[in-house]
Parts: structure tokens; sequence; C-alpha cells
């Protein structure tokens, strides 16, 4: 049984509780179909009049939102305390935390918007946000409206095409592989850039005279 037909087993069996259930799980990063294909199938149920539309996008973006915001507080609540308490062994001071912070406050909120595209990144992110400690209206924001940018792609994928779907989803896929490799690589080189450029501020600091 390949993936597609699993998840048109599940999607038989307990309809919309796919996507409230299955969506989050993806998003913890346990071993379930690529929420991306699972959504895009969901748009093709919705062309084929299995599931009414808007329902299902609306299943699918309260599915991600559980997601994304279980991995937030858990980043928030065991990641961080875990980071202040035995940061130390594994290299990670409080202050670099701060810094990370501060950066991401002033450069990093948008990636929110895009990390749903990516698979890893997507069930990464949000531990991540939550450990930095990102106010949660700040991340509700931007990472709320990602996770509809991201349910209104696929599912409309899905139903727009129809039966061609699983041909444009693999163009889609391989285009975004592309793309986000593309773009992760130039945000590493720029944030090695901006920490290379603020430590040596903080050196030049330290050896002028008080």
């Amino acid at each position: 049984m390949n993936v597609v037909e699993w998840i048109e087993l599940m999607f038989k069996q307990y309809g919309y509780l796919v996507l409230l259930i299955g969506l989050p799980i993806d998003f913890i990063a346990l071993p379930l179909p690529p929420g991306q294909t699972t959504l895009t199938f969901t748009g093709y149920l919705a062309y084929k009049g299995v599931f009414g539309l808007f329902p299902a996008m609306a299943a699918a973006f309260a599915g991600a939102v559980i997601g994304v915001t279980v991995t937030y507080l858990i980043g928030y609540k065991v990641g961080a305390p875990l980071v202040e308490r035995y940061g130390k062994w594994i290299f990670i001071k409080p202050a670099q935390i701060e810094k990370t912070r501060r950066t991401y406050d002033k450069y990093g909120n948008k990636m929110l918007l895009v990390s749903f595209f990516v698979p890893g990144v997507r069930q990464f992110f949000g531990y991540f946000v939550g450990i930095i400690r990102v106010p949660f209206r700040t991340f509700a924001i931007y990472a709320y409206t990602g996770a509809a940018i991201w349910v209104i792609v696929f599912v409309g994928i899905g139903y727009v095409f129809g039966e061609q779907w699983q041909h444009i989803f693999s163009l889609v896929e391989s285009y975004l592989k592309y793309i986000c490799t593309g773009i992760g690589a130039l945000l590493v080189f720029w944030f090695i850039w901006k920490w290379r450029r603020l430590r040596l501020k903080e050196t030049k600091a330290e050896k002028e005279p008080g």
C-alpha cells in the first residue's frame, strides 16, 4: 500500500479527523505521511465531492494551527528551561540565546510564513521559536498566517487540478526543494555574516579602553 492509498483509507475511516489529528502529529514530527500530500489529496477529494471544500480547509487550518502551537508550547515550556539549565554542557549560554532571540525578532518572523512549505523545517521551527521565547502574539500572527497560506495552496492544487493533482504536486514539490534550498543557503550565509559582524563589534569594544 502506497502513501496515497493509506491516506485514502484513513479518510474513509475517519473523515475530517484525519486533518484535525493527523496534521498536528505531522508537526510533532512523528512518522506519518507528509502533511503536504495529505492536504493536496484533501483538495482532490473536495474536487470529487467527497468533502466540502471550505469545511475541509477549515479542518486543515485547525489541524495546522494545533500542530504548530503544540510544538511552540513544548519549546517554550520544556525546551527553554532545559537550555537555561543544561545549556552550558552543550556550550549554549543564556546570552547566546538572548542574542539569537533579538536577531530573530528583527529579521526572522517572516520565516514563519515560509517554514510550512519545507518538510523538516516545518516540524522544527515551532520548537525553535518556543525555545528562544518569541512572544506568543508575534508567533501567532506569522505562524497562523503561514498555516493559512500553506493550507490554501496545497488544498487548492488538489481541488483545481483534479485528476492531475499528483503530477502537479510532484512538480511543485520539486521546484519547492530547489527554491527552499537556495533560500536556505542564502539565509545561512546571511546569518553567518551578521554573526561575524556582531562578533567583530564585540571584539573591538573589548579592546577599546574603558
